[in-house]
């Protein structure tokens, strides 16, 4: 696993990993804007692992999409948190198995010796709490880039 840097995706499928803070900010900075069906997220307590399968916007590529007047793509992606004690979540209800969700941010809480609490806030007030022994989280691209649905980039007031 190498560090995590936003300029790493270019055309490759991403292969990221994060052990720290600015390494997760990467990933969360990937990950904004990322949709996914309450049915892709996956709790393995016994391998204190949290998963989920996200349709990832291509924001590495968004600038040179612009330039070469060509569609904005998305990508599916595999998140996956490892070291996870417990996970909560609000907002979140898994009995609708048609619920589709929006990540906007991926946070870290530290606690003590590097534990704490990774934040993942979903639009429309929802949450996902995992308590983590320390960060260790991977991002992989796992499908070729598609076009995105909308044909746009997701938008955001500076």
């Amino acid at each position: 696993m190498t560090d995590a840097s936003f300029h790493d995706g270019r055309e490759a499928p991403l292969n990221l990993g994060a052990e720290d803070g600015d390494d997760l900010q990467v990933i969360s900075t990937l990950t904004q804007d990322a949709v996914f069906p309450v049915t892709e997220m996956t709790w393995q307590p016994s391998q204190r692992r949290f998963g989920l399968l996200l349709n990832r916007f291509r924001w590495e590529d968004k600038d040179a999409a612009t330039r070469r007047r060509r569609a904005f793509e998305r990508v599916q992606s595999v998140l996956v948190f490892d070291s996870v004690l417990s996970v909560a979540s609000q907002g979140v209800d898994r009995s609708d198995k048609d619920m589709v969700m929006s990540l906007l941010s991926v946070d870290f809480e530290p606690g003590e010796d590097g534990a704490g609490q990774i934040i993942l806030t979903l639009a429309g007030d929802g949450a996902i709490r995992l308590s983590v022994e320390a960060i260790d989280a991977t991002l992989k691209d796992v499908t070729r880039p598609y076009q995105a649905p909308s044909g746009q980039a997701p938008h955001h007031p500076e």
